[in-house]
């Protein structure tokens, strides 16, 4: 793994994505099952579904028992990333280092391919087989942090508020959405996977939403530090879209310092787990500490 954000435990449900990720995926010749293997192949950090297994693996649980989950979360953010990307969103030619899907496929078929990934997700969870209540459970976790009341919704008050001026609560209302609500969801659903629906579900909704400010706000630092060859994306886009950021509110130096503090918070939110969580302490300050 490239980022070497991972330790051994992690990096094995990497190596286990990896590979189960293209079992859900269609497999023909037309452009559309290409687009979507293409999105889904790009590579890049898979943290979504590392979490859930992960927090399946904290919970007791067996970790390839949550296989169809995590393959769910990260094909859903792979959609989220086509769509993001499109010239009616951010307009973003690249991604991951390499062509966006648009690029490469075009916009009609990179808009399908995010439709029938975003739909195979939620084929793929009611595939599980696991009991009919932890499956119904995760669907309805999952279609609410993708939804309107979540990332959906999340991206168009970010679309809403280009060139405008907005506050604090706003821009955190709106990467609560965007960014927060899939991370949460991805450790909620590593515990239903492990039958789980105690106290440890409600630890791990805040482990990720206090994760996902703290990858926020680093990501609007490195959007002004980095370069387009480090990031694997251009940099400088929202400014250029004239998008508030933590950067443009509250400068870098207090943006890191309140991404430290979050990343303190979702530490905090693992105490629940013991010492077993330990390998998600060191994830959450890898994370803060990543230059891409």
């Amino acid at each position: 793994m490239k980022q070497n954000l991972y330790d051994q435990q992690l990096q094995e449900h990497w190596n286990r994505i990896e590979q189960a990720l293209p079992e859900y995926l269609p497999t023909g010749k037309d452009s559309l099952s290409a687009a979507m293997r293409y999105a889904c192949e790009a590579g890049g950090k898979r943290i979504r579904p590392v979490l859930t297994l992960e927090f399946c693996r904290l919970c007791g649980g067996d970790p390839a028992a949550a296989l169809p989950f995590a393959c769910a979360v990260e094909m859903l953010h792979s959609y989220s990333l086509v769509h993001d990307d499109l010239p009616c969103m951010d307009d973003s030619l690249l991604r991951r280092g390499k062509p966006s899907a648009h690029a490469a496929f075009g916009e009609a078929a990179a808009l399908l391919a995010g439709d029938a990934l975003l739909t195979a997700a939620f084929e793929t969870i009611a595939g599980a087989e696991m009991e009919p209540a932890f499956v119904a459970g995760a669907s309805l976790t999952l279609a609410r942090a993708a939804g309107a009341g979540g990332m959906v919704g999340g991206q168009m008050l970010d679309l809403e508020s280009e060139g405008k001026a907005i506050d604090l609560d706003t821009l955190e209302e709106l990467q609560r959405g965007k960014t927060g609500a899939l991370l949460t969801a991805a450790c909620q659903l590593g515990c239903l996977a492990a039958g789980v629906t105690d106290v440890r579900l409600e630890a791990a909704a805040r482990f990720g939403s206090e994760l996902g400010l703290s990858f926020q706000m680093v990501d609007d630092i490195l959007d002004i530090t980095s370069d387009r060859e480090t990031l694997g994306k251009p940099t400088g886009s929202d400014q250029a879209n004239e998008k508030a950021t933590y950067v443009t509110l509250l400068g870098v130096e207090e943006t890191r310092r309140r991404a430290a503090s979050h990343t303190e918070e979702a530490e905090a939110a693992l105490r629940t787990f013991g010492e077993e969580a330990k390998t998600l302490c060191r994830l959450a300050q890898a994370l803060l500490q990543r230059e891409r």
